[in-house]
């Protein structure tokens, strides 16, 4: 790898020469693979066959002695991990440490999942996620991958940092991972290297500073700022944690963490921060701050549950568990289930925001049929007893992914089928008796005709029923 000479020059006076030389060594050589399980659809004691050993700051965490190619395998598609580098997953030990009651949490620059999924795994129970891209076409690829999570508590929306600001929506924690000059990137991406210059590095940091300035009315007094780049040069990263602690009197707030685990601190200024750097941590280039906004956390105010809507009250009862824990809405013929105890934010949410999705999507009204809905089958609340199970094999699931006609086993009837796959739920089919239409959504399918010599599954020894 030829590495631009501004950039060299500015990093070894940065680092020191010999911190820069373990970086340089480190891009040289070949990448991690890592894993992240889902814990709400797979146990974190999962064996995982042909894993290396566990991500030292993340226990769901794995890192594998090969790349797979990830997209055959069923389970990836079912939502049962996320292919996550090692050092992003810092932001599991961070929250975990420092977020202990439930909250209100924003990821503002959420595409296309990873930290969003992440944060999720360890937010204490009873909290909600908005996860924000302001990119369309990005922000559909995040609902997709949060869609595959399946847990219920999220919000998908399709905003710019200052929409927050003028929306009456307040956070408890607001993660800021923001576009960045990529430096981080070098060794996965070619185009990182070939398209980075000193000019760039300027944009990104004055960039970052407006969006921290956009979403800042949006923070709780009290509340945590997680600021994190995937770059390491301290003009995106310290420069603009004291820019912060300056202009909005934040402070920066410790996050406990191992020798071992060969994180570098500040390079610039002082203070608590953590930079991953490739050659020293297992995994690419990350740096991270947490900062507390000045003033004292007020209480939360109570929350009413919305009225329960008789659109759909009999499908909840049999499609989803527990449906008197929701409120049912109806729009555009599209029934949704959100959890009633934060339906009043929804509400507000759909007033200020351009939401995507939230909540359970149950399914579409077509003439008097309720098809159900992709969405519902991966969710956690799913009730799998509602409808007829076709567990396939290996073959038809790849064809059922890839949008491809299905052959179901012989005895199942008539009706909306649910597929899945080692038992874990891929999908819904119509079983029209000569044939099953397939219902996997056209923008989500497999697009590659090639087929694996063999089987590409990672497996995971202990996935929950």
């Amino acid at each position: 790898m030829t590495l631009p000479k501004e950039f060299t020059s500015y990093t070894c006076r940065l680092m020191g020469q010999e911190l820069y030389s373990r970086l340089e060594k480190g891009l040289g050589e070949e990448p991690p693979v890592s894993i992240r399980l889902n814990p709400f659809k797979c146990t974190e004691r999962a064996e995982i066959a042909g894993k290396a050993g566990g991500v030292p700051w993340c226990r769901l965490g794995a890192y594998l002695q090969s790349r797979p190619n990830f997209t055959f395998d069923p389970l990836l598609h079912a939502g049962m991990y996320y292919v996550q580098e090692a050092s992003s997953m810092f932001l599991c030990h961070a929250v975990q440490q420092l977020v202990t009651t439930p909250v209100t949490m924003l990821d503002l620059c959420a595409a296309p999942g990873g930290k969003s999924t992440a944060a999720l795994s360890v937010l204490p129970a009873g909290s909600l996620l908005f996860s924000n891209e302001p990119m369309r076409a990005r922000a559909n690829i995040l609902a997709e991958n949060m869609s595959k999570f399946g847990h219920e508590d999220v919000v998908v929306t399709n905003n710019f940092p200052r929409d927050f600001g003028r929306s009456k929506l307040q956070f408890d924690v607001v993660l800021a991972d923001v576009p960045c000059s990529g430096e981080g990137m070098f060794r996965k991406d070619e185009n990182a290297v070939s398209e980075w210059n000193p000019q760039h590095v300027d944009e990104c940091s004055r960039l970052q500073r407006t969006i921290i300035a956009d979403v800042w009315s949006s923070l709780k007094p009290g509340g945590l700022l997680f600021y994190s780049t995937c770059t390491f040069n301290a003009r995106e990263n310290e420069d603009n944690v004291a820019w912060i602690i300056e202009e909005f009197g934040a402070k920066l707030v410790e996050v406990e963490v191992e020798e071992a685990w060969n994180i570098t601190g500040a390079l610039a200024h002082q203070g608590p921060v953590y930079r991953f750097i490739p050659g020293l941590t297992q995994g690419e280039g990350l740096f991270m701050a947490v900062l507390r906004k000045p003033g004292k956390p007020a209480d939360a105010a109570p929350q009413h549950p919305a009225k329960q809507k008789e659109a759909g009250r009999k499908l909840a009862s049999d499609w989803i568990l527990n449906p008197e824990d929701y409120t049912l809405y109806e729009k555009q013929d599209t029934l949704t289930a959100i959890p009633r105890r934060w339906a009043a934010t929804y509400n507000e949410a759909c007033r200020n925001l351009r939401v995507i999705q939230a909540g359970i999507t149950l399914g579409s009204r077509k003439g008097k049929t309720l098809i159900p809905d992709q969405r519902l089958a991966l969710s956690t609340r799913f009730n799998r007893n509602a409808f007829t199970t076709a567990d396939v094999g290996y073959s038809e699931a790849i064809s059922y992914l890839r949008k491809e006609a299905v052959t179901l086993p012989a005895g199942v009837p008539t009706g909306f089928t649910l597929l899945t796959y080692k038992h874990q739920p891929l999908g819904f089919v119509k079983n029209i008796g000569n044939r099953a239409n397939n219902l996997y959504p056209a923008e989500w399918k497999i697009k590659s005709s090639h087929i694996p010599a063999e089987p590409c599954i990672l497996r995971l020894g202990t996935p929950t029923e």
